[in-house]
């Protein structure tokens, strides 16, 4: 059983739907696409070692705060599944249908069950949300209402923000200032210049996904006159847009690195080079007709390549806010930010 939950960390769901007869657990964090809460989890490592670095860290709060972000991000997913299909927007033709199986749509769970997950999540981010209150004060419920607001206008609803064309821009603001800042807020009781920045390039990086993801989707959307920022601009220009997010992380980051902004170790990112050049190379190229042999996931083709290029330069940043604060602990003269 913990295998299967593993599992389900690693990859969507199987067409096949060999999975279907598997414990609610397995069925429900295939359901959350898991595969994906990486994004939120790193966030949250990004606010605790900024705070780490600050000598502001708290264990508790630092989990708090990872188990908030992470759950947050799975009531996100689960109510944009539950939402789509009752709005009729996950149709068999959408690509959501088709990249993996849809909890809904296909069975997965009930839609009793999924209401139940859903209702559970959100009365535990509400007593973590009153005891971070009580700990950090009203400022928490303002952090709590927007991230609450933008979860809400994203796709549930009736003229979301994914539909006028500002989805993308929400995602940046989510995973970049709001949990990174946020959640260094909750861990160190203070906010930071310094540590806004170093949320800018992350929340490019998350919202690279999304645009990858939506450039995928254009067909249906325009056809549905769901307004992504993709169908807006065109597909050309959207993956001119794509490619100049993903430059602007190194760009944001070597700069304010180069005026003592933000840790210098963080120009580790740059070691994930290699994988930001064969993004930009499939991203620059017309997607194919049809999915390489033994693909999984199509047809999303452009948000697998941001996706990955995120989850890497992801690692590479956490690396060097380690390395930095490695370096304090060793009192070793390096200079501050």
């Amino acid at each position: 059983m913990l295998l299967s939950w593993i599992d389900a960390f690693r990859g969507f769901y199987s067409k096949d739907g060999k999975k279907y007869g598997q414990d609610f657990v397995t069925r429900m964090l295939y359901s959350a696409r898991s595969v994906i809460l990486v994004i939120s989890f790193q966030a949250a490592l990004i606010g605790g070692l900024l705070a780490l670095i600050y000598n502001s860290f708290n264990l508790v709060l630092f989990l708090l705060v990872t188990i908030s972000f992470v759950l947050l991000h799975v009531e996100s997913n689960l109510l944009n599944d539950y939402f789509g299909y009752r709005y009729g927007h996950d149709t068999p033709d959408s690509p959501r249908r088709r990249y993996t199986l849809h909890p809904l749509a296909d069975n997965v769970v009930t839609a009793s069950e999924m209401r139940a997950t859903i209702i559970c999540i959100l009365a535990t981010l509400i007593v973590v949300a009153g005891y971070l209150t009580y700990v950090r004060g009203p400022v928490i419920l303002l952090l709590a209402a927007a991230g609450a607001s933008l979860l809400f206008l994203y796709d549930v609803s009736s003229v979301s923000l994914k539909s006028v064309g500002l989805g993308e821009i929400a995602s940046f603001i989510v995973w970049g200032p709001l949990m990174i800042l946020g959640g260094f807020y909750v861990i160190a009781g203070t906010f930071s210049l310094p540590v806004l920045l170093a949320s800018i390039p992350y929340g490019l990086g998350v919202m690279s996904v999304l645009l990858g993801k939506h450039i995928d989707q254009i067909a249906f959307d325009s056809g549905r006159n769901i307004g992504t920022l993709p169908v807006r601009t065109g597909e050309s220009g959207a993956r001119f847009i794509l490619i100049g997010t993903i430059v602007l992380m190194y760009a944001v980051t070597l700069l304010s690195a180069a005026l003592l902004l933000i840790p210098f170790t963080l120009l580790l990112v740059f070691a994930n080079s290699g994988r930001l050049l064969k993004a930009i190379g499939v991203i620059r190229s017309e997607r194919p007709e049809t999915p390489p042999e033994n693909y999984v996931g199509w047809p999303l083709w452009y948000h697998r390549q941001a996706l990955r290029h995120n989850a890497r330069f992801g690692w590479y940043y956490i690396t060097g806010l380690l390395a930095f604060a490695v370096l304090l602990a060793a009192h070793i003269q390096i200079p501050l930010f």
